[in-house]
């Protein structure tokens, strides 16, 4: 089977990671950091929003099963492209709409799918665009956070309704 990646950010990755666990034909999605300049950057430097990196999500798919088209998607469904530097009550540049793209065809085809989708919302979208340099993986505790801990404050205030969201853009019981 051959694999395609592409790296998004949409506020806080334990939400785009549990996301894209649902979806068929993801291999996996690994919460991570990237867009920035720090070398191997912890959750801490991060979260300072001084290292330039986001929290993002690498997502590794099958794109015989999953269309990049399909990715994004649900991306643009679950997450609010047109917020500068926030998702919600996370507020920052590391939590900034993102998409770093793995190919230059690949790029190509994200720019065209912008600038479709343009005309859905009511304010520009911000997302920002570019090649990916460098994605740095997470520390272990982030990694299937909300698998883990479906029961903390911020994962039933914040990752459960965009779980439920995803599952029924994706026909899923939601």
């Amino acid at each position: 089977m051959s694999t395609e990646s592409i790296v998004l950010g949409g506020g806080c990755f334990w939400c785009i990671e549990a996301v894209f666990d649902l979806m068929e034909g993801v291999i996996s999605a690994t919460p991570g950091y990237a867009g920035g300049v720090t070398p191997n950057p912890t959750y801490k430097e991060v979260s300072g929003g001084l290292t330039g990196h986001a929290e993002t999500v690498q997502v590794e798919y099958d794109p015989q099963t999953a269309s990049l088209e399909a990715i994004l998607e649900l991306f643009f469904q679950v997450h609010d492209p047109t917020t500068p530097n926030r998702q919600g009550a996370d507020i920052g540049t590391q939590y900034r709409s993102i998409i770093l793209y793995t190919t230059e065809e690949q790029g190509k085809r994200v720019a065209e799918y912008m600038e479709r989708k343009r005309g859905d919302f009511t304010k520009p979208i911000v997302t920002e665009l570019k090649p990916l340099q460098r994605f740095y993986r997470a520390e272990d505790y982030h990694q299937k956070y909300f698998e883990k801990n479906p029961g903390s404050g911020y994962c039933r205030a914040v990752v459960a309704p965009k779980v439920g969201k995803a599952a029924r853009k994706l026909g899923m019981a939601g």
